[in-house]
């Protein structure tokens, strides 16, 4: 599989990597130009390299699925335009990103309600939030930390990150989902869903879910979420 990485993303690799070192299959990974501070207009202006950045990876060779790594950034873009782009490079290439794998993790749970929590700025939170009412779920409490760099994202603590997520009032939820590849969340996952008693997703859990869907690699991964079970 290949993996396009945010510049400035200090997560998502170590996520992949953690998880992949468990099954039969290989990451190649390739890292994509991206502005800080993080807005709709910067994540757009990224995808102008998507099509170069997949060709460098292995370039002139098949791989099985392409990973976009970048939540707000799909979103923002369009899947449909980033598949475009990545298929440009690789044509016979699955494509996968956080916010459709996000969709299709929720569909497979039969979750309708959900809790967003995202590290964004309140315009590209407030994407998120109507991207997934416009996917028909309904959005039971939402909560941004209003942070600007993608860089400042991937310093937040885990433990901290803990502490907040486990005292937000998730009202009638099914599930959490936490945004951005960049976030430490893979980890607290397990724990958080003990202490929450609902789903807890993640964009980089989602993905790599997803990936393994694709690669027909799904039934040997624990440690990671109920959304492996």
């Amino acid at each position: 599989m290949g993996l396009i990485v945010l510049a400035t993303d200090v997560m998502i690799e170590k996520d992949f990597l953690k998880v992949f070192n468990e099954v039969p299959a290989d990451i190649f990974v390739n890292r994509i130009t991206n502005y800080n501070p993080v807005t709709a207009d910067n994540l757009k202006k990224m995808t102008e390299n998507i099509t170069s950045v997949t060709e460098n990876i292995l370039p002139g060779e098949e791989v099985d699925c392409v990973v976009y790594g970048c939540t707000s950034g799909t979103i923002v873009s369009g899947y449909d335009n980033i598949k475009k782009k990545i298929n440009l490079a690789k044509p016979n290439t699955l494509v996968t990103t956080p916010s459709t794998a996000a969709l299709n993790a929720l569909k497979k749970k039969n979750i309708k309600k959900i809790s967003i929590v995202t590290p964004y700025i309140k315009s590209v939170n407030d994407d998120v939030v109507i991207f997934f009412k416009d996917n028909n779920f309904e959005i039971t409490s939402n909560t941004y930390f209003d942070i600007e760099s993608d860089i400042d994202i991937g310093r937040v603590d885990q433990d901290k990150l803990f502490e907040i997520l486990s005292k937000i009032d998730h009202k009638d939820a099914e599930a959490l989902f936490v945004s951005c590849t960049s976030l430490p969340v893979l980890n607290i996952i397990e724990k958080l869903e003990k202490k929450l008693g609902i789903t807890v997703l993640s964009s980089n859990q989602a993905l790599i879910w997803e990936t393994l869907e694709y690669i027909n690699i799904n039934n040997s991964i624990k440690g990671y979420g109920s959304l492996f079970s």
